[in-house]
């Protein structure tokens, strides 16, 4: 049974910290394979608005991945049409001979139960998640959230502990807008794809 790691999300850009979470996620849960999924059209918001085009998120995602055994960076969600949800790609990548593993960060962990099928979306993936932010006081509202989870869907929630890295990509995308270095903020590849293709400069 392999097991199979699911990172999703808008990556504009993609950054260290996120680096370092799909790292954790890798060792934590002793994982085969991890899939970094960029987001297609979002069922929430139009991430077209202030953000730059899939295939440049893509690109800036494999960058950022190059030679980092194990990872798949896939366009699952943008060659879909039309809104995509997380049941969607899980149900594509699900397989008899996989288990699946979804990394959220705690923005995400404290709603994923209000999401699309999330009847389904438990019964597919095992969920984890990754503390973002040094914000103690949420600790009590995730410990609350995830004993619902179980009772609720019979899925335990692993948290997976690893360095807090306090960093966004809207902070990111401020800097480059600033005229900022953010060589010390995003791998090398990626910083000189966002120069090469001046991205994020009206934002």
């Amino acid at each position: 049974m392999l097991r199979v790691g699911v990172y999703g999300g808008a990556f504009s850009p993609i950054h260290n910290g996120h680096i370092a979470a799909a790292k954790a996620f890798m060792e934590k849960m002793w994982l085969d394979v991890l899939f970094v999924v960029p987001t297609g059209e979002g069922p929430w918001k139009d991430i077209s608005k202030g953000y730059v085009s899939a295939r440049d998120r893509l690109r800036m995602c494999e960058l950022a991945f190059e030679g980092v055994e194990g990872v798949i960076v896939s366009d699952i969600e943008i060659r879909r049409q039309g809104p995509s949800y997380t049941v969607d790609t899980l149900r594509q990548l699900k397989d008899d001979d996989r288990r699946l593993f979804l990394l959220c960060g705690t923005d995400v962990i404290m709603k994923i139960g209000n999401w699309a099928d999330a009847d389904e979306l438990f019964s597919l993936c095992y969920p984890t998640y990754i503390r973002r932010e040094s914000d103690e006081e949420l600790d009590e509202k995730i410990i609350e959230r995830i004993a619902e989870y179980k009772q609720k869907y019979g899925k335990n929630v692993v948290k997976i502990v690893a360095p807090v890295v306090e960093l966004s990509s809207s902070e990111v995308r401020k800097m480059i807008a600033s005229g900022n270095d953010i060589s010390g903020v995003v791998p090398p590849a990626v910083a000189d794809y966002i120069k090469e293709r001046g991205l994020y400069l009206d934002i």
